[in-house]
């Protein structure tokens, strides 16, 4: 413990045992499950014991879906009905007592999934941003259709209204982020929410319990706990779920969409599995190409679904790019995300060790080489990420989304390799593409934004700003997520009508000087 910073310690477990559902922080009594961290707090390695949660069944998460349910009452609750600036004065009061909570989450994220400290800071207050910016957007959207359009003598109003009952399941990658980029913009669309935290990242979570209670009508927000076949498969079995929102993998999303009664009914918000790769060119400055790489497949261990998950190296250059980048690789610090300097930290999954050896050992059988002298060095709670080359087509890590701290190189001679095998992957969301020649690079970005979504000229893929849409083509991704995107994504374009003329007209300006109705308004939210 001594090595450990006191203001990051762990001096008591967190037991959470209470659940939000209707309005209510309710008791929690049942059986638990215990939380631990693969980061040691002594001596001789041991696991850390965070906490407990509840391990809650299909009870809870009939409740839970009947008070989301009841919220929105046929389109009838007081959430779907509410003025726009409303919901967004509930919305800002949950930031601000959100912004209280940021010591403890921080926390929390670095013992939880082995975040960095300045990463955990950044998630934190990156979230804090995008709930503003998505306020700002939706005040912007909302002004913008606060007015009537007369066409072809029809009088009508067109807004955006709330789909139904939302289950929000996120990552344990970006527990904060990425879950938020879904449950905020479901949540002030208006949209009731049914939330479950995925297993890693789960208790960083409580410190928000009672913001989220106190900030929003009642059954707006529901937060429940357990594991995803327990919870989530009754959830979708009651057809009471009108958006799947998932931000996980696919064979996931396919289990719970196909336990919907009514498929053609439920709306699917997905962000999913990537394969993306890296192109260098010939004419790639190496050192920004190299430093790139380097930031691209091992940030957060590679944790990352817009992680470089291969590198497709041109063959003039893949001696020099395999030395350097393989040098790179190895002097890179290990350590807890609370020491300074560190890049590599403890992963989450006590069984990913495990797992990246076993795409190691399948790689060297089909003809791979590690390159980098610590690639695959075992510790307690780590492997060393192991940059391997040449990769081919018969190896599980050119076909599998490793998630994990391995980097497979592959050389090629004609660019129509790489684009070739990028076309027949299941997967297109981002390729990172190195090289300066526009002549070659012009025809490239063409084809490479139909068989992706974003393509990073000399920079590593990722998804901020958060502005800009997040997608993605095939397995990757249903939906588009951003600041803009993610308001409409979780909405549906309404909108009332009328003829012109001086009945139905007197009736209209009627109701927009008496403002009873929250949706015919010309109000402007500033």
């Amino acid at each position: 413990m001594s090595t450990i910073p006191q203001e990051f310690q762990i001096t008591s477990p967190l037991t959470q045992d209470t659940y939000l559902v209707h309005g209510e922080l309710k008791k929690w009594t049942g059986a638990t499950t215990p939380v631990y961290s693969t980061i040691s707090s002594t001596v001789n390695y041991a696991p850390t014991l965070l906490g407990t949660i509840p391990a809650m069944g299909e009870i809870e998460a009939m409740e839970a879906v009947e008070s989301a349910d009841l919220a929105f009452n046929n389109g009838q609750g007081l959430w779907p009905t509410m003025k726009v600036g409303d919901r967004i004065k509930c919305m800002e009061d949950f930031v601000t007592k959100m912004k209280d909570t940021r010591a403890e989450v921080v926390k929390l994220l670095m013992w939880e999934i082995g975040k960095t400290l300045g990463d955990s800071e950044k998630e934190f207050d990156r979230t804090v941003e995008y709930i503003y910016d998505t306020i700002d957007s939706l005040k912007e959207l909302n002004s913008r259709s606060a007015h009537f359009s007369k066409v072809q003598g029809i009088h009508a109003m067109v807004r955006r209204g709330p789909l139904g009952v939302v289950l929000c399941l996120g990552p344990y990658n970006y527990p904060l982020n990425e879950t938020f980029s879904l449950l905020i913009p479901a949540l002030i669309m208006g949209n009731p929410v049914v939330f479950k935290p995925a297993k890693h990242g789960v208790l960083l979570l409580s410190p928000l319990l009672e913001a989220f209670r106190s900030s929003f009508p009642k059954g707006a927000i529901n937060i429940i706990y357990g594991r995803g076949r327990e919870v989530a498969s009754p959830i979708m079995k009651s057809g009471k779920v009108g958006v799947l929102a998932l931000i996980g993998n696919s064979t996931s999303a396919i289990a719970l969409q196909d336990q919907h009664p009514n498929k053609n009914r439920l709306r699917l918000i997905l962000g999913l599995e990537a394969k993306n790769p890296a192109i260098i060119l010939p004419d790639a400055d190496l050192d920004l190409a190299i430093q790139e790489c380097i930031t691209g497949s091992l940030s957060f261990n590679g944790q990352r679904c817009t992680a470089l998950k291969v590198l497709y190296v041109h063959e003039s250059i893949a001696q020099e790019f395999n030395t350097r980048f393989a040098a790179k690789v190895d002097a890179l610090a290990f350590g807890n995300p609370w020491e300074k300097g560190v890049l590599l930290t403890p992963l989450p999954e006590k069984e990913k060790p495990a797992y990246i050896q076993e795409l190691i050992d399948d790689a060297k059988e089909n003809g791979a080489q590690i390159l980098n002298a610590k690639g695959g060095e075992h510790s307690d709670n780590f492997i060393f990420p192991a940059v391997l080359y040449p990769v081919n087509k018969n190896m599980r890590v050119y076909h599998e989304e490793q998630f994990g701290p391995v980097v497979p190189v592959i050389s090629f001679k004609d660019i129509q390799e790489p684009l070739n095998d990028m076309a027949e992957s299941n997967y297109g969301q981002q390729v990172s593409l190195f090289g300066k020649d526009i002549k070659t690079i012009a025809p490239l970005i063409d084809t490479l934004v139909n068989l992706v979504c974003r393509v990073n000229l000399n920079s590593s893929c990722q998804r901020g700003p958060d502005v800009f849409p997040f997608t993605g083509r095939k397995d990757s991704a249903v939906g588009t997520l951003s600041i803009h995107d993610a308001l409409r994504s979780f909405s549906i374009r309404t909108f009332v009508a009328s003829k012109d003329n001086d009945y139905n007209n007197a009736i209209l300006q009627e109701l927009l000087n008496s403002k009873e109705s929250n949706f015919i308004n010309t109000d402007y939210i500033l």
